[in-house]
């Protein structure tokens, strides 16, 4: 595994940091400085927002804070069940169907087969599945909060906000995986944060330099043609 020690500074144009971003789940150690986090969220805060509310909450954290959110969850995990943890809103539709049934499950497919996890294999899948709640090994962690009073245009708001941070990221050579599974634990979260029970956990995100020797990394995903998400009128050709 490199060290990162001998990164130069990297920057990459807007195109280039959208084609390439992706969700990364095997990160280095190598630390991140807290100015240059503050830099991508000055950068995120930029994003649109409905009559410029600018609603987004950001929590961020690294060393023995993020150690202890990690080790909180996964003892909560052993001691079970882990459904009394159950996040305050609804990521997924309730009833799937196509096309989404199958992107999700090609996904998964996809990355346990690069890890070499069979189908019925619930052990080693649920050891991958405990990497999340460990920020895959990043050295930066953060939560993203929105206050329970807001509608849903704060959360588009919200959207935007976490897609543009993840692309500034990416633009200075990071990496990031957006992690909506700790909205589950968001009661164990808030006192450990100092949320306040007002504001919703809306989901967390890994930050660092992404591991490129680990297989888990090598996951493509596959996008729609843009014949199948936009349709184009009054254009003369």
């Amino acid at each position: 595994m490199r060290s990162g020690a001998d990164r130069t500074e990297v920057r990459l144009t807007a195109d280039e940091a959208l084609r390439t971003r992706r969700s990364v789940r095997a990160f280095l150690p190598t630390p991140v400085a807290r100015r240059e986090v503050e830099q991508l969220l000055q950068l995120a805060s930029r994003s649109p927002s409905g009559s410029n509310i600018q609603p987004w909450k950001v929590h961020v954290f690294s060393g023995a804070k993020r150690r202890q959110i990690t080790r909180t969850i996964l003892e909560a995990i052993d001691r079970g069940p882990r459904e009394q943890y159950q996040r305050e809103w609804n990521y997924y539709p309730q009833q799937w169907r196509e096309p989404y049934l199958g992107r999700r499950r090609k996904i998964g497919w996809d990355m346990y087969g690069l890890l070499g996890i069979p189908k019925g294999d619930f052990e080693a899948t649920e050891r991958q599945r405990r990497q999340n709640y460990e920020f895959f090994g990043a050295p930066i962690g953060m939560m993203f909060t929105l206050e329970e009073d807001l509608e849903i245009g704060s959360w588009l708001d919200l959207g935007i906000f976490i897609g543009a941070l993840a692309t500034a990221a990416r633009g200075r050579g990071l990496d990031t995986c957006a992690q909506a599974a700790f909205a589950d634990f968001h009661t164990l979260i808030r006192p450990l944060l100092g949320i306040p029970d007002n504001q919703v956990v809306i989901c967390g995100m890994a930050l660092g330099h992404a591991d490129e020797e680990a297989v888990v990394n090598r996951l493509v995903t596959e996008r729609a043609p843009l014949s199948q998400y936009a349709s184009f009128e009054g254009f003369e050709e």
